[in-house]
């Protein structure tokens, strides 16, 4: 596992995290005892970040990895959750510094610690992003020290950029994979200059870069891929990331052409993440130990080839773009 620093921050993660979204919900049925194995799996397998949020299982999520940490004791990985998407409505009037700090005081409870290393605005609507009165209340709140530093977790480029725009802002989480590739295009080049850690959450667009979904697989009725497939819960670039079901199974054939003999097609997809260096880390999530370790080993999975890079490409251009690269 390759470790190096979180943007201006002074932790080190590795290169490959947890995400921890599985072990919260909406992803079918995931026991504690799947998910508590899943993090030790992670963790056993030297990844020393971990992405949460309060609204993954109402908190589930969050007190999961408090448990697991505290039973296993030694050095502390760097561990980030979210906060915003408790509001009700999800409106940009509700990210007040009274709100945000009440949602930040329940993550602190349900992680068992006295500062948050990393908390993000969970994909707020774009109109916050324009109100510096929500940064200056996260600023007053890391002075306070219930947080040591704030990022946020966007859903478009636009966004990404403009958020960065905040001098207090460490890090942007953002879809990125072999079929959501526009933030190669501008994003990372800004980041890069400002020192922003880069998260990248999807990595696997749901599954579809796994190989292992086909037309005939069935999702149980509360998994996202299977109640937000349009978008009737949240935006729908978190589901397969916007792409149609169809199309993504299509893209998916071609891909598999390029996965080196005796390799997932998976730990392809996480290893292509990690060839642009501007990404700090990347999170795909584990429903059981297996998965976990499996993600892991892409951190030592060879570099790709620069023609297999290029063939990526012209997979995304010729069948892909059309559908998400303007979107997001």
């Amino acid at each position: 596992m390759r470790h190096h620093a979180f943007g201006r921050t002074p932790f080190i993660v590795s290169d490959v995290g947890f995400g921890a979204w599985q072990i919260g919900g909406a992803w079918g049925d995931v026991s504690e005892a799947d998910g508590r194995a899943a993090l030790n799996a992670a963790l056993d397998a030297g990844m020393t970040f971990i992405d949460t949020a309060d609204v993954y299982g109402d908190g589930r999520s969050e007190k999961i990895i408090a448990d697991v940490l505290k039973s296993r004791g030694g050095k502390r990985p760097m561990v980030a959750t979210k906060a915003g998407r408790r509001l009700d409505p999800h409106v940009a009037d509700g990210y007040t510094k009274a709100n945000l700090e009440g949602f930040i005081d329940r993550s602190l409870k349900n992680l068992g610690v006295d500062s948050l290393d990393l908390v993000q605005l969970h994909c707020p609507p774009t109109e916050v992003l324009y109100r510096p009165e929500v940064f200056e209340g996260l600023n007053d709140l890391q002075k306070a020290g219930k947080i040591k530093g704030y990022g946020v977790s966007v859903s478009t480029v636009e966004e990404g950029l403009k958020a960065i725009e905040y001098p207090g802002v460490v890090s942007i989480q953002i879809i990125y994979n072999i079929f959501r590739q526009r933030p190669a295009d501008l994003f990372f080049q800004e980041a890069r200059h400002k020192e922003i850690a880069v998260i990248v959450r999807v990595p696997l667009a749901s599954g579809l870069l796994s190989g292992k979904i086909t037309r005939d697989t069935k999702f149980a009725t509360d998994d996202h891929r299977n109640f937000n497939r349009h978008g009737e819960a949240f935006d729908v670039g978190e589901t397969f990331a916007g792409v149609p079901f169809a199309v993504g199974l299509q893209a998916v054939e071609e891909v598999r052409k390029l996965v080196p003999a005796g390799a997932s097609m998976a730990a392809f997809a996480l290893r292509w993440i990690l060839m642009t260096d501007a990404v700090t880390v990347v999170i795909p999530g584990a429903r059981n130990a297996e998965q976990a370790k499996a993600n892991a080993a892409a951190s030592s999975f060879a570099p790709l080839s620069a023609d297999v890079m290029t063939a990526t490409r012209e997979i995304y251009d010729r069948l892909i773009a059309p559908h998400v690269h303007q979107r997001w």
